[in-house]
């Protein structure tokens, strides 16, 4: 028995394609147009999540497992062994990174006077500015902390961070606010206005070396960027 009934017209598809078929495609193929209202409240709803996504970033929601300096160091405390000048201490952890019995410290933001550099030997206010920072840190217990964003070593392979004090006092911003060293803005990090602006008020107050540091006495880098 046949199944075709020869009754029944059969349409091909290709030559003659159901009115249901046609509707699917034509449907597919209509856009509607977005007006120009619509387009600026999607773009300003893109713009805020992106920001709220960063501003989540940096206050830690995404925070993942730290690795490396950040695991050893970020937020310890430990207790300062040697002060080698004003910007500079050890910490009697040990340095698997440099091989170093201790870890050597570089403050981050902030450049005191030398006091036995092999080029410029002793600086104005040098010996003033380790002083500060040897009996403010000198077998006291530090906390320290590393820019979350930014490198944590230096270019001698010593660790970048901010030394928090007994008190809860920054290091590297009391020296700055004392004008007992130079803010420094060359690397980027996350207090570099707010260092810089502490430097302003220093030497509008005369503080520390602002008393009487003559331009001849500034660091290299410093009096290039503000020699005139």
């Amino acid at each position: 028995m046949s199944l075709c009934n020869p009754e029944i017209p059969i349409e091909l598809a290709g030559d003659n394609p159901p009115e249901q078929l046609k509707m699917s495609r034509s449907s597919r193929k209509t856009r509607i147009p977005m007006s120009r209202r619509q387009r600026r409240i999607l773009t300003a709803v893109t713009a805020v999540v992106i920001m709220g996504l960063f501003v989540m970033s940096r206050w830690g929601v995404f925070k993942t497992v730290p690795v490396g300096d950040h695991r050893l160091y970020n937020d310890q405390t430990f207790m300062v062994v040697k002060v080698v000048d004003g910007d500079t201490l050890d910490l009697n952890i040990a340095d698997p990174k440099a091989s170093r019995e201790h870890t050597r410290v570089r403050l981050w933001g902030v450049d005191t006077p030398e006091t036995k550099h092999p080029r410029y030997g002793k600086m104005y206010w040098g010996p003033q500015a380790a002083k500060f920072t040897r009996e403010m840190t000198l077998h006291q217990q530090v906390r320290v902390i590393l820019e979350p964003f930014e490198k944590t070593r230096g270019k001698y392979g010593r660790l970048l961070a901010y030394i928090y004090l007994p008190d809860g006092k920054m290091l590297n911003e009391e020296l700055i606010k004392l004008g007992h060293g130079y803010a420094d803005p060359r690397f980027r990090h996350m207090l570099r206005k707010k260092f810089l602006q502490l430097q302003k008020e220093a030497q509008k107050e005369k503080h520390g070396l602002w008393k009487d540091v003559r331009p001849e006495q500034w660091p290299p880098w410093y009096g290039k960027r503000n020699r005139r």
